[in-house]
């Protein structure tokens, strides 16, 4: 018997000796966890980024339609990339829209797939259209990206349907905010992309910005509203302070949750003035 009792408490010592390890073992593991740094959030696949992107993250309003303080005439439009798909152009016209936007590039490394769709398909239905880049300073310089766009779908005609070509200049979504460059290196790359562009087609390119945006990464530099057309980004129902350098925009990207396209813009003015903008 005492052979038995003295069986029976060892093997309770051993149970008691192998619960107190996994214990032991899980609090280690627990603790070690949770010193951890958290998961970085994903990243999106290159060339997946779209006008606005950055916006709907980065700056007021939330996407959220609003009621647009629209004084004067102005004339409604829509942006697209790979995004959308193939777009359905006749509905668009048929609720008075009356240009577009296709996204053409990005960087030196990709060209959107829809783009033939998208940039005949609004031609077709009477729209005058046009394509933008979307910028990555930190890939490659900008004269080599204005080429790579006019090479692939961003060159300009004077034929009253063409719209100049459009640089989308906005928060990176790929990593810093400012694509790594000080101001000062951020204002020369936008300089040499708008000068390519500008010996390439003979035409200013639009510039596509965020207000916040611009003022965080070219100090609101002020030297390139005398020549190009802006494009103001802002979901909101005005399109708030201006960067420097521009007394009035050419256009607003003012809601990324449209009808039929998300992306809905206003041109200010006229059709006819809005052809005569295409013509140059």
């Amino acid at each position: 018997m005492d052979s038995v009792r003295c069986s029976i408490s060892l093997h309770r010592s051993r149970s008691r000796l192998a619960v107190t390890g996994v214990l032991t073992g899980l609090l280690l593991f627990l603790s070690a966890s949770a010193a951890l740094p958290a998961a970085a959030p994903d990243v999106p696949v290159r060339g997946s980024a779209h006008m606005g992107m950055g916006v709907l993250a980065h700056d007021e309003g939330g996407g959220a339609a609003p009621r647009a303080a629209i004084r004067g005439t102005h004339t409604e439009g829509v942006d697209v990339s790979s995004y959308q798909g193939d777009v359905d152009w006749t509905t668009l016209w048929g609720s008075s829209t009356k240009w577009a936007y296709a996204k053409a590039t990005e960087g030196t490394y990709y060209t959107n797939p829809y783009f033939a769709q998208q940039y005949n398909g609004s031609y077709g239905v009477g729209m005058i259209r046009g394509s933008y880049h979307f910028a990555t300073p930190d890939t490659t310089g900008g004269a080599t990206q204005a080429d790579w766009f006019v090479d692939h779908g961003g060159g300009w005609s004077k034929d009253a349907k063409t719209l100049p070509g459009v640089l989308d200049i906005e928060w990176n979504p790929y990593g810093d905010a400012c694509f790594g460059k000080s101001k000062s290196a951020m204002v020369s790359w936008i300089s040499d992309f708008l000068g390519r562009y500008k010996s390439r087609t003979g035409r200013d390119a639009v510039i596509y910005t965020a207000t916040s945006w611009w003022t965080q990464c070219t100090g609101n530099y002020a030297g390139f509203g005398r020549t190009n057309p802006l494009w103001i980004a802002r979901y909101a129902s005005t399109v708030g302070p201006l960067p420097s350098g521009w007394a009035a925009y050419t256009m607003w990207q003012y809601t990324s949750s449209g009808k039929t396209v998300g992306d809905h813009d206003h041109f200010n003015g006229s059709v006819d003035q809005l052809r005569d903008f295409a013509v140059g």
